[in-house]
């Protein structure tokens, strides 16, 4: 639970600390962080929502001659950065915002507004709290002597390895340190299965804290690991051969105060709800795929033999389908989506997962029934016989089965869907006009 700011409590955290600088963070429909820096002069400006931005500029948003747009603070957002300050010793101070028009309406192309939106939905329907606990991986590569990122991973440890083994372990200890200054809860930080590769998890919240911790939480990696001298990426595949990065979102739905997936007398103590949701999301995953595994790269994790999922189908301990329900019961059970990946805007990617649930609520769906063996070891008769589907395995593949999904662009509303499907469509076209190193080595010779 994030801390209650009022306009009177952030103006003397400031005067205390000697903040110098605000930073109005915000992010656009493809999960890119932006935002418009301000000198201390202007927090009157700032708390009163009068600062304006050229939205023409940042993709996605609006046409030049509709370019005016007003930043709107949430003052629980309000975070210190501890490791940033200016040349006269002044801290730096960050607000995440909302966007609005110049008739002081949100901004229907901005994914955070567009989220809250969603999860009114979910109150009409008479639930109180998504809540969502995310498992981010990243990579940390060598830097060469100019500062460029290279892709030589600065270890080889595996799965839960220590130094000397995980040489980022002081590395990620710095990032676990800088989060709680923050005041992230951080639950468990560990080396992940491939070389250079990292997690760090940390407690659960409501959809919206959930997705700006995930933004915030980027921008801490990255930085900490440019004081180390090292890169941080969230690329889903930066590296053949070896596990990509994924991000694991654990949900629950709450009314109440109650968890309302457990049920004690349900079949392995699942609600009838919980049940549902699950249907809603193994119904929509095929087209929602586009939105939690965003880019071309996604798609090179997405393969069988690297422990990402590529079948849609779930289970209870088996890890192979896309969805698990880990064991905790009572007010922790949840459903664990295993297919999403780190590059995935967090606002649009729980607005699309959310909606999908939800309609599997309202329309009743029922899963087919749980898949207790390794879906890998099965062949192509034995999957389509137990019902289990593929996701998408090209971007462009996913884009299409989005385009054809009422309920997924609802959730995302249709002038952002509208913006992401072209955007992606183009990014797709640009990625077949390039020739890789791949068709080099096999093609150049022997043709």
């Amino acid at each position: 639970m994030r801390k209650q700011y009022t306009k009177e409590t952030i103006r003397q955290l400031i005067q205390d600390e000697n903040v110098e600088f605000l930073r109005l963070q915000f992010s656009d429909v493809f999960g890119s962080i932006k935002n418009v820096e301000v000198p201390i002069s202007q927090l009157e400006k700032v708390l009163d929502n009068k600062v304006m931005f050229d939205g023409s500029s940042i993709e996605g948003f609006v046409r030049i001659e509709e370019s005016d747009m007003y930043l709107y603070p949430d003052l629980d957002t309000f975070m210190i950065f501890p490791w940033a300050t200016d040349s006269h010793g002044g801290k730096v101070a960050r607000l995440i915002c909302d966007i609005y028009n110049v008739d002081r309406e949100p901004f229907i192309g901005d994914p955070r507004s567009n989220l809250k939106r969603v999860l009114k939905d979910m109150e009409n329907m008479g639930y109180s709290n998504f809540n969502l606990g995310t498992e981010p991986e990243f990579f940390l590569f060598k830097m060469d002597e100019f500062g460029n990122p290279t892709t030589k991973l600065n270890d080889k440890g595996g799965y839960f390895d220590l130094a000397p083994l995980d040489l980022g372990e002081n590395t990620r200890r710095e990032i676990v340190l800088e989060m709680e200054k923050m005041g992230f809860e951080v639950e468990a930080a560990h080396h992940e299965v491939a070389p250079g590769q990292h997690e760090v998890d940390f407690k659960y919240a409501d959809a919206l804290e959930a997705a700006d911790n995930i933004q915030t939480f980027k921008l801490i990696v990255k930085t900490i690991a440019r004081k180390h001298n090292l890169y941080a990426t969230f690329m889903p595949k930066p590296v053949s051969g070896i596990n990509g990065n994924g991000m694991h979102v654990n949900m629950s739905l709450f009314k109440d105060g109650q968890n309302v997936f457990f049920d004690e007398k349900g079949e392995e103590q699942l609600s009838e709800t919980a049940y549902n949701f699950l249907g809603g999301i193994l119904e929509h995953a095929q087209n929602f795929t586009a939105v939690t595994n965003p880019t071309v790269n996604s798609y090179k994790r997405l393969t069988p033999g690297f422990e990402a999922p590529v079948y849609i189908a779930w289970s209870g301990s088996n890890r192979s389908p896309m969805v698990r329900v880990p064991a905790s019961r009572g007010q922790s059970t949840r459903l664990e989506l295993r297919s999403v990946d780190p590059t995935a805007n967090p606002y649009l990617a729980f607005a699309a997962i959310l909606e999908s649930g939800l309609d599997g609520i309202e329309h009743k769906m029922t899963p087919n029934d749980s898949v207790d063996q390794n879906i890998y070891l099965m062949d192509e008769t034995e999957r389509r016989k137990a019902g289990i589907r593929d996701l998408p395995d090209t971007l462009l593949a996913a884009v299409n089965d989005l385009e054809g999904d009422d309920v997924v662009k609802k959730a995302l509303g249709s002038y952002m869907a509208r913006t992401f499907i072209d955007a992606k469509r183009l990014e797709y076209g640009s990625y077949r006009q390039e020739v890789s190193q791949w068709e080099l080595d096999n093609y150049l010779e022997q043709y």
